[in-house]
């Protein structure tokens, strides 16, 4: 028998899902009641965040999104009745804010050491040795170009995000991704 969804989790884009999927798994958060969305971008979150207000169902809406992008999910909550005034309003809803992005987050979290660790343990060292060369990037931090490789190939975003996310010790997931997951633990 199927346990019904009491909870939905809209997310920005797939790698997110992999990242609240694995951290989730870390805590011992059973998804089973959980229905993890991506968007496809977080312009889609009016759209479905109206839908499933129209639905009137009793399932908690959650969010995870990036600070650049909060102002759509500010006005997708404000047109279905929740008053929020700016950005410190939206965790009272349950949507929790990364700083730049999430992979930006999980980065720091694992200090650039670790992260190029999680890399070369997915085989992808060779790969990031050659963006580190070119002439675009190769001055640039460490972290930037971290934060760049992750996004500069198709699936890798996805890849990576879960991979990051899993390498994290307890006490180290980012304040976003600990606050979702844990109200989805009901914590």
């Amino acid at each position: 028998m199927q346990t019904a969804v009491r909870k939905i989790v809209l997310l920005e884009g797939i790698s997110d899902v992999a990242a609240v999927t694995a951290v989730a798994t870390t805590y011992g958060v059973d998804l089973g009641a959980v229905e993890l969305v991506d968007l496809h971008g977080v312009t889609n979150v009016r759209r479905e965040l109206g839908e499933l207000h129209r639905a009137a169902e009793e399932r908690e809406i959650l969010g995870l999104c990036d600070a650049p992008e909060t102002r759509f999910v500010e006005q997708a909550l404000n047109e279905v009745g929740c008053v929020v005034r700016d950005v410190s309003d939206l965790s009272a809803y349950g949507f929790f804010v990364c700083h730049a992005d999430l992979e930006e987050e999980l980065i720091r979290a694992l200090g650039a050491d670790r992260t190029i660790d999680v890399i070369e343990q997915l085989g992808l060292d060779a790969k990031l040795a050659t963006l580190r060369q070119q002439p675009a990037w190769l001055d640039r931090p460490l972290t930037e170009q971290l934060h760049r490789f992750c996004g500069v190939a198709s699936g890798r975003k996805e890849l990576l995000a879960g991979a990051l996310a899993t390498a994290l010790g307890p006490g180290e997931t980012p304040a976003p991704l600990r606050c979702l997951v844990e109200r989805l633990a009901d914590r």
